[in-house]
């Protein structure tokens, strides 16, 4: 009996998990957020009363354990499909810091890394700075590995199908009085109104993206319930200066318009995040929660992917999808939904920083 053959992925020699990074103890909250503000000018009194999410929860984020839970499950996955590759984690803004990574990388005899950052969707903040923070670290590392960006997964398989099945699981925690009045609320971080304008190669991407994901979810329900359930995109975790206008209606005025209509009960749907990091176990768990609790509304909060095996999985279809394009192959490519799968490399000028150019890797020339 002849044994099948492991995914080729040639010519990557390690797969690189990168991340936004967050607080591991209490002393480490504060300069952990003025890693992510630096170059900002907000005053140390704001970053400590924004502080106080984390300590509600003893000052840890729990992003970093996720991405080891994630780490750990994808190496599992690799390694069960025959593909012999090291997996290494990096963070943006707290440790393991990139640069540190691509320094061991490289001196692990890494040249050619295929990287996955935690984040789906365009813009600036979710795509762009990413492929900054990459170029500053390769920058800072002499002989660094080359990297290669994975396309963006929003509409991937492997992030959609657990999100619906998240949904399906939070519906039927409802009794038949309250589903039968249910509205599905699709949850993602609030950006800036200019940078979602400008995100993505032809502007509008990051909404359109989410809206992309919501429809598919809700036909999903709709084919699994026989309804058609009221939803919306709202909008969580603004934290820019008021006079700036961010993308809206926060998910806590929505609650409010929602319980004024006399709507009884909703599910909320995180799409817009891979994992239940702080803004989905503060901004969502914790007020969202309170707010519905305070306008008597019946809410339940669905599952982020986390380390579902379809989202573990979805990874490895990626990288194995990379290397054959590197290759000069052309795989399928799997995707769902109106927009169909993202491109490799970022456009000229694609999610631009608003506060001027800078390098970016795992892009068109510019």
């Amino acid at each position: 009996m002849s044994q099948v053959s492991p995914p080729d992925v040639a010519p990557f020699d390690a797969l690189l998990l990168l991340s936004f990074g967050g607080p591991e103890k209490p002393e480490d909250v504060v300069p952990f957020l003025e890693n992510v503000t630096r170059g900002r000018g907000i005053p140390r009194e704001r970053l400590e009363e924004v502080g106080q999410h984390y300590f509600l929860f003893g000052g840890r984020s729990p992003i970093n354990d996720q991405n080891r839970a994630l780490l750990s499950a994808l190496a599992e996955d690799l390694a069960g499909a025959g593909i012999d590759l090291p997996v290494y984690w990096g963070n943006r803004n707290w440790d393991p810091y990139l640069a540190d990574t691509l320094r061991q990388m490289a001196a692990d005899g890494v040249t050619r890394a295929a990287v996955l950052p935690t984040s789906a969707y365009s813009s600036y903040s979710s795509c762009r700075q990413y492929r900054e923070n990459l170029a500053d670290a390769v920058a800072e590392v002499p002989g660094a590995p080359r990297l290669d960006r994975l396309r963006q997964y929003f509409n991937h398989p492997g992030f959609v199908e657990p999100v619906v099945d998240a949904t399906l699981a939070s519906l039927a925690e409802l009794d038949d009085t309250d589903r039968d009045g249910v509205e599905l609320v699709f949850v993602t971080h609030s950006i800036p109104t200019e940078m979602a304008r400008t995100s993505g190669p032809e502007g509008n991407a990051y909404v359109q993206q989410h809206r992309s994901v919501m429809a598919e979810v809700v036909d999903r329900v709709r084919q699994e319930t026989g309804t058609r359930p009221p939803h919306e995109l709202v909008y969580c975790s603004r934290s820019g200066a008021p006079h700036v206008p961010w993308l809206e209606p926060d998910v806590n005025d929505h609650l409010e318009a929602l319980a004024a209509r006399g709507v009884k009960a909703v599910v909320m749907i995180p799409i817009g995040f891979v994992s239940d990091h702080m803004e989905v176990i503060y901004d969502l768990d914790t007020e969202a929660m309170a707010t519905a609790e305070r306008l008597g509304l019946r809410a339940v909060r669905a599952a982020t992917p986390g380390v579902d095996p379809r989202f573990v999985a979805m990874v490895r279809d990626l990288l194995v999808e990379r290397a054959a394009v590197e290759r000069g192959e052309e795989p399928e490519r799997a995707a769902v939904g109106s927009l169909g799968p993202w491109r490799d490399l970022c456009a000229p000028g694609c999610c631009p920083n608003p506060r001027g150019p800078r390098p970016a890797l795992c892009g068109m020339p510019e």
